[in-house]
């Protein structure tokens, strides 16, 4: 390897959330997906670890007031912001989530703090606030998440009683504000270790029950990772995705015909939708980095970047 080039068998693979993206929000889709591959490749070609750079992508999303993770993310019937996350080491199998917390900034950061300090693998609520505070992670105010576009959404919704999830992904004639939307945003990625980690993040659905918990804290739902095969982060409804167990259904697919990512992610998606009438999308990487993605929904932000490529491939 000469100066200057990355070492080989590094990749990487984000999303930015599957559903019908309206026009005008294309372009901050692709800029957002474009900015946070970028994030994790200058980790993995500084020889960080898959670890560091999912968790580096994922922050920025969360940052990133176009998606809804962190700042940005839907108000649920009450009015609040409620986060999950989680994340997956596939070498060491270890793992760290967290659901329905409030006034966390990065919930994937908490999740990582889960992995690495505690014996746990999801805390939930109340109590992993005061973990994320007992590790000194600080908390924000809600209105340093709550964006105008959520405020209005959210006031909207509250006169129609008839919302409901299957509802999904489609525009409501009478108004340019999506139903239900999903921007949850995942990373997945491969270091010169070989090791594979995968990682999701949200704030769940538009005017959720209070406590509502979807698939992207839940291993093997939202989110999974086993170095040995390959890594998935899923999108979409979050009900659909948890009744197949979406992610390990992609990557035991892998398992049985190892080489075909893309195979793979379809037949999840394809799954999905046969078995529950469901939608989303999920990004994969295979255990030699090459990446993948499938979706049933009209859009997905996605983008990926591996040594093999002189810039990201970004599409929705």
């Amino acid at each position: 390897m000469s100066r200057g080039e990355p070492p080989p068998g590094i990749s990487i693979i984000v999303h930015g959330g599957a559903w019908n993206i309206p026009d005008e929000a294309v372009e901050a889709h692709l800029q957002g997906v474009r900015a946070a591959v970028l994030a994790g490749w200058a980790v993995l070609t500084a020889g960080g670890t898959a670890l560091d750079a999912v968790e580096a992508a994922i922050r920025l999303l969360e940052d990133d007031p176009t998606f809804d993770a962190g700042r940005g993310s839907f108000l649920n019937a009450a009015g609040e912001i409620e986060l999950d996350a989680s994340l997956m080491d596939g070498t060491t199998f270890r793992v760290g989530a967290v659901a329905a917390v409030q006034n966390i900034r990065h919930p994937i950061t908490l999740a990582r703090l889960v992995l690495e300090r505690s014996e746990h693998v999801l805390l939930a609520g109340s109590g992993a606030a005061r973990f994320a505070r007992e590790h000194g992670l600080e908390p924000c105010r809600p209105e340093d998440l709550l964006v105008g576009r959520e405020l209005d959404r959210w006031r909207e919704l509250q006169a129609r009683p008839d919302f409901s999830t299957p509802q999904a992904f489609r525009v409501v004639p009478s108004t340019s504000l999506p139903e239900r939307p999903g921007d949850t945003v995942g990373a997945v990625a491969l270091d010169r270790h070989g090791t594979i980690v995968a990682g999701t993040s949200t704030g769940g659905t538009p005017k959720k029950m209070p406590g509502r918990v979807g698939d992207s804290p839940l291993i093997g739902a939202g989110t999974y990772a086993d170095s040995a095969v390959g890594g998935v982060s899923c999108t979409g409804w979050g009900e659909s995705i948890i009744k197949v167990v979406l992610a390990k259904t992609v990557v035991d697919r892998l398992e049985a015909r190892p080489g075909d990512p893309k195979g793979a992610a379809a037949a999840g998606i394809d799954r999905l939708a046969r078995k529950v009438q469901g939608l989303g999308g999920v990004i994969v990487l295979d255990r030699q980095g090459v990446p993948a993605f499938a979706y049933n929904t009209p859009r997905m932000a996605r983008a990926f970047l591996h040594a093999g490529l002189a810039a990201p491939i970004c599409g929705i």
